[in-house]
């Protein structure tokens, strides 16, 4: 019997057999691929798939970023036989066609392109993004050809006025449910089918006097995707209303709303939430979209970024018993990911776990969760008194925001729960400050409080085209390198590829600023010292600051100089 791809992984040691089994639980609550639940869980990366395959089966495994393919070579196989099967042609010498192929136990695929090609196939292995980023650059990309298609060809009325299309009971959208002739509803498909491929975490949707512009927030960054026609402006947020469920008549006041929606990718089908707000602006109104798609989010701390020391005390103190842990920052700092991967690594049968947040943006099993609700009195303070009454291990709070919050989730992490959750501040050390300008005694900041953690995202630079940078000593000085780190390190910087859509940065990583309260730390609360006491004191007890973690990164080759600055100070 052949081993199986589970097997062969733990043989080549690239997975733990703790790891396996976790994602074979994965897999009997969400069928798929094994390899691709490894993946998405952050336990192997592509490439390690793609080595073992290449093992397992015999084919070779190649760089697909390191070829040119020839124009004739690409026509040999139509567009949506490659996308279908995510495989694609390398290069043909006689009657003999390379093939590059993710899944290289599809037979039948290959059986097939030999009959329509009547030539013989040698098969290749190759990371499947990599083979997807291949066929958007050789085939172009066709969910964007498609829209600018459809944008060149679409015959438009001189009627702007809003059409208001069919509300459904349910606001999941599929083929066959909406009427593919509405060019305002083809259009919404094809831009959010585009935004989740893209890997887009946001889509704005903004009017102005004489275009109506749209913008993908990807890796952080917003891009201007397409301007579609003005006749479009009213049918498109109209359309957005109604299957957000918004009221469409009302013009005048900020709306919030959520769909879901059933996107067709270049592999597979699969359902994405996401949050909407309208914001009523003079030209008319602006929409943003959230796209919560589970498969971006990472529930392994280990993936995220942490350097070892960091990562060590925050997986120490989210294994006590009780106390308060706080994760700092910005919006968009991946502060919500942190702290699903934090229970993540505590859900199990024998524990209670109750989270409060505003809204719920993930639903993971085994998690008690709670969309709070101001309208109707259902606030965080009242989630949590209610949460003190169901038996609680640990709480997860979405965000304290105000004194009585903060007070009822210092009480519950005095009387034996762990609580868990987020703050807007600039670094670690100013979150004791804030707490006690929130009206908390330092008494019971100091006897709570366990850790602190400040965070940030920034982007990483792409592998595929990266390039040595030359900067001076002084200048790496300045930054934050010490002399004989200025002197020695090798700093990468970005250069743009089709890889990256000539961005030179690819995906994102997090920097943390991790302040573990000892008993010196509290007693300096106590006595009311400074922001900048305690942040001296946490730097001589170990603690990294954001800038430290972040030239950690551009020591190791993963960010840019340009980007650290970007999100951290020197002090």
């Amino acid at each position: 019997m052949a081993m199986r791809l589970g097997d062969f992984l733990l043989k080549e040691r690239k997975i733990t057999e703790e790891k396996l089994q976790h994602a074979l639980e994965v897999q009997k609550k969400e069928p798929g691929k094994l390899g691709s639940i490894l993946i998405r869980l952050g336990h192997v990366t592509e490439e390690d798939i793609a080595q073992v395959l290449s093992k397992q089966f015999g084919y070779p495994s190649i760089n697909l970023s390191k070829f040119e393919i020839d124009e004739k070579v690409i026509e040999l196989i139509k567009p949506d036989i490659a996308r279908k099967h995510v495989v694609i042609p390398i290069h043909r010498i006689g009657s003999n066609l390379t093939l590059a192929m993710a899944d290289p136990s599809n037979l039948f695929v290959q059986e097939e392109i030999r009959f329509s090609t009547n030539l013989r196939i040698q098969a290749v292995i190759a990371p499947e993004s990599s083979i997807l980023e291949a066929i958007d650059k050789y085939y172009g990309s066709s969910t964007g050809i498609e829209a600018q298609k459809f944008l060149d060809e679409i015959e438009l009325s001189e009627d702007s006025n809003v059409e208001v299309m069919e509300t459904k009971e349910d606001d999941l959208m599929s083929e066959g449910e909406i009427d593919e002739d509405a060019p305002a509803i083809k259009l919404v498909n094809l831009i959010f089918n585009d935004a989740i491929i893209k890997g887009a975490s946001d889509i704005h949707f903004e009017p102005y006097e004489k275009e109506f512009r749209v913008r993908l927030r990807i890796d952080g960054v917003l891009h201007e995707y397409m301007k579609p026609p003005m006749n479009l402006k009213n049918k498109v947020t109209s359309r957005l209303k109604i299957v957000s469920g918004m009221d469409i008549a009302e013009k005048r006041l900020p709306q919030d709303g959520r769909i879901k929606t059933k996107i067709d990718t270049n592999t597979a089908k699969k359902v994405v939430d996401m949050r909407v707000s309208s914001l009523p602006t003079i030209h008319g109104e602006k929409i943003v979209i959230r796209i919560l798609d589970k498969d971006q989010l990472k529930l392994d701390l280990t993936q995220l970024g942490f350097e070892p020391i960091s990562l060590q005390k925050f997986e120490r103190n989210i294994k006590e018993p009780w106390g308060i842990i706080l994760v700092t920052g910005p919006t968009g700092s991946g502060k919500t990911n942190t702290l699903y991967s934090a229970v993540a690594k505590l859900n199990d049968d024998e524990v209670n776990i109750l989270t409060a947040e505003n809204p719920v943006e993930f639903n993971i099993f085994g998690l008690n969760q709670v969309n709070i609700k101001e309208q109707i009195g259902l606030t965080f303070p009242a989630a949590l008194r209610t949460f003190m009454r169901q038996d609680p291990n640990i709480i997860l709070v979405g965000e304290i925001r105000d004194f009585e919050t903060a007070d009822i989730a210092i009480k519950a992490a005095l009387t034996g729960h762990l609580v868990l959750s987020t703050l807007h501040t600039n670094d670690a050390p100013s979150t004791i400050a804030r707490l006690i300008n929130m009206g908390i005694e330092p008494f019971l900041v100091a006897t709570s409080l366990r850790l602190v953690q400040a965070q940030r995202l920034i982007r990483r630079l792409c592998n595929g085209c990266k390039g040595v940078a030359k900067i001076p000593a002084q200048t790496l000085i300045e930054i934050g390198f010490t002399p004989e780190e200025a002197k020695a390190v090798q700093i990468f910087e970005p250069k743009g590829c089709d890889k990256c859509n000539n961005t030179g940065y690819k995906g994102r990583v997090g920097l943390f600023e991790v302040m573990e309260l000892d008993e010196e730390l509290r007693e300096m609360v106590m006595i009311g010292a400074s922001t900048a006491e305690l942040r001296q004191k946490a730097k001589e007890k170990g603690m990294l600051t954001l800038r430290q973690s972040g030239l950690e990164k551009i020591k190791q080759g993963i960010t840019s100089i340009e980007e650290v600055l970007r999100e951290t100070s020197k002090v």
